[in-house]
């Protein structure tokens, strides 16, 4: 089987990354644990994926294989999530009862980024109907060898310990578990530059 094409995305089709990332995480975990309901979920996803990602479509680091897939939001070394972004979407959308928690998950999340420049990796996904058909792979192979070629580490967060040895695969190692109160393990990965 031929490994799917990656390329770059331009900005006119970030709808485009929003709505295949949507779907890959339909029944993640931690975005359910967030919004359970389908409707609350419909409603923020786009939003938080913004706010997570967006930056990655200014500095050409957002793929996507064919037929929009599979789509990858990469941050490079410098590039920031929308920190205040991220802050208006959990305030607007999560319930008051999830408030204290998903807080500090987010601000559990800032102790494990690496602070030496890095890549990071927010959102990776692959629509359901096209997973395992190699889209994943690609994606990270991909980006990965920019990473190589600038010698600088990749990071990321693992929302779903289904994804934990794929990552693996790819020279990730877990640096701890993020678990607060009811909500599922978020697992901080990194890689070192090979």
């Amino acid at each position: 089987m031929k490994s799917p094409a990656v390329r770059v995305m331009a900005a006119v089709e970030e709808d485009l990354a929003i709505e295949t990332i949507m779907l890959a995480f339909a029944a993640d975990p931690m975005a359910r644990w967030t919004w359970p309901d389908a409707h609350q979920y419909l409603m923020a996803m786009p939003r938080m994926i913004r706010a997570f990602g967006s930056s990655a479509f200014s500095n050409a680091s957002a793929f996507c294989t064919d037929g929009y897939a599979g789509a990858a939001l990469w941050l490079p070394p410098g590039i920031h999530s929308d920190e205040e972004g991220l802050g208006a979407v959990l305030e607007s959308t999560v319930a008051h009862s999830l408030a204290k928690e998903t807080t500090a998950i987010f601000e559990q999340m800032t102790t494990y980024h690496p602070t030496e420049p890095h890549w990071y990796l927010p959102l990776i996904g692959v629509d359901p109907a096209h997973q395992g058909k190699g889209h994943g792979d690609a994606l990270m192979a991909c980006a990965l060898a920019k990473c190589d070629r600038d010698r600088a580490p990749a990071y990321l967060e693992s929302s779903n310990p289904r994804n934990i040895s794929f990552y693996r695969g790819y020279g990730f190692e877990p640096l701890g578990a993020i678990q607060i109160g009811s909500s599922p393990t978020l697992v901080p990965m990194l890689r070192p530059p090979r």
